[in-house]
């Protein structure tokens, strides 16, 4: 895998990163709207959003004094063709691929 990929899959395996990512299809979205459902701090927030952006999976700008949020679906395109190879067997069990996914990035994040 590249590593822009690898970006794309550690961004996505954070449940927290993918609830952003799917507000985001609805719209753009102001990062204090984007805080609003969770309950953890705007820092914190920012943090998930600069996971995505550096993915490339999100956008941001400023415009006034408010920063906007811009889902970036075509970063999700070399993610979903490597996918689409699983797609040529039997059933894949998406939960399992989760856990995987999760247990390799977890052993391999900067944090």
């Amino acid at each position: 895998m590249t590593a822009s990929l690898d970006m794309v899959f550690a961004a996505l395996a954070d449940p927290t990163r993918r609830q952003i990512l799917a507000m985001l299809l609805e719209d753009d979205m102001a990062v204090t709207d984007v805080a609003e459902p969770f309950s953890m701090s705007l820092a914190a927030i920012s943090k998930h959003l600069g996971v995505l952006a550096d993915a490339g999976l999100i956008s941001q700008e400023k415009r006034g004094r408010v920063k906007w949020c811009k889902l970036e679906p075509d970063a999700l395109r070399e993610a979903s063709v490597w996918m689409q190879g699983f797609g040529q067997m039997e059933g894949v069990d998406l939960d399992a691929f989760e856990r995987f996914l999760e247990r390799e990035i977890g052993t391999h994040s900067p944090d």
